[in-house]
């Protein structure tokens, strides 16, 4: 299984620590680094928040072997044309290195303090996929596209140039959602990813993509199937359990929310469980952006 490190921008992510972040992960040999898009956090205080597509802009060119993406970029936040022309240059600039991770949008607050429109739960899902199919079009098809949606309106819509890597990059659909994540992700994703479910839960859900990829006419290998997991790493057991007590936590209680946590030995242990269930690629949450000498000690003790 691949093992990826995934950060939440909206926590104090700058310049220095990014390009420190991009950097660690490169050396260390982790497969790729990822990060969310959001403008702040659900509550108070807000932090820095490097924006997205310019950050990976800055990844593309100053990397060279590390994959990359936003786990995920809502398209309450940007016209999908312009996603998907920006995802196509950071793309082409990468060598192909880029996954593009695309959800709803879901936070409330950052939508009313920016001036988004969230929408309800159907609208936004409905505007998702309108999204989606724009999105793809555009990656994968030279012919124009004229569109009439409800939320979007595209007439003669190219996108130039055209994607050095055939198809464009790969478009990741990630949540748990057996309604409405997993259906979109069957008939649009390349590539599926869970959030915070244990072993069990994502051997469930992978059958019933399975099934719906059935229903599209697609193969279970056509998506690829990762997982984001917090990662709460310890030297030794006391510092496990001091990270599990701030928290309030057991340690089989962290496991059961879809966390790896515990000592080097611990957290193999729990990555073979996801292997079995399915996962191929896991993206580890680092929440300490500055704390890379932990991230060393966890590639030295995992990879």
């Amino acid at each position: 299984m691949e093992i990826a490190i995934m950060i939440e921008g909206q926590n104090g992510l700058n310049w220095a620590r990014w390009q420190r972040m991009a950097t660690a992960v490169e050396d260390l040999g982790f497969v790729g680094l990822y990060r969310s898009d959001h403008y702040t956090n659900m509550n108070p205080p807000d932090l820095d928040s490097l924006e997205l597509w310019v950050s990976l802009t800055w990844l593309a060119s100053h990397t060279s072997r590390i994959e990359f993406g936003p786990l995920v970029s809502p398209v309450s936040f940007r016209n999908p044309a312009m996603t998907a022309r920006m995802a196509t240059a950071v793309d082409d600039l990468s060598n192909g290195r880029l996954t593009l991770g695309l959800g709803a949008g879901w936070q409330e607050r950052e939508h009313y303090n920016y001036g988004w429109n969230l929408l309800d739960v159907p609208g936004r899902f409905a505007r998702f996929e309108e999204g989606l199919q724009i999105i793809q079009h555009l990656l994968q098809n030279d012919e124009p596209l004229n569109f009439a949606g409800q939320y979007y309106q595209l007439h003669e819509a190219v996108n130039l140039p055209r994607p050095q890597r055939p198809g464009g990059p790969p478009i990741l659909i990630g949540g748990n959602g057996p309604k409405r994540t997993l259906p979109l992700a069957a008939r649009y994703a390349d590539e599926w990813n869970g959030v915070y479910i244990p072993p069990d839960v994502f051997a469930e859900r992978c059958e019933m993509l399975d099934e719906m990829l059935a229903e599209y006419g697609r193969n279970p290998q056509d998506v690829r199937r990762s997982l984001m997991a917090g990662c709460w790493f310890g030297r030794t057991d006391a510092e496990v359990q001091t990270k599990l007590d701030a928290r309030s936590l057991t340690l089989v209680e962290a496991h059961q929310r879809g966390l790896a946590v515990g000592t080097a030995s611990q957290i193999v242990d729990q990555l073979g469980s996801w292997a079995d269930a399915g996962v191929q690629r896991i993206m580890l949450q680092w929440l300490d952006l500055d704390d890379l000498d932990g991230l060393a000690a966890l590639a030295q003790a995992v990879l």
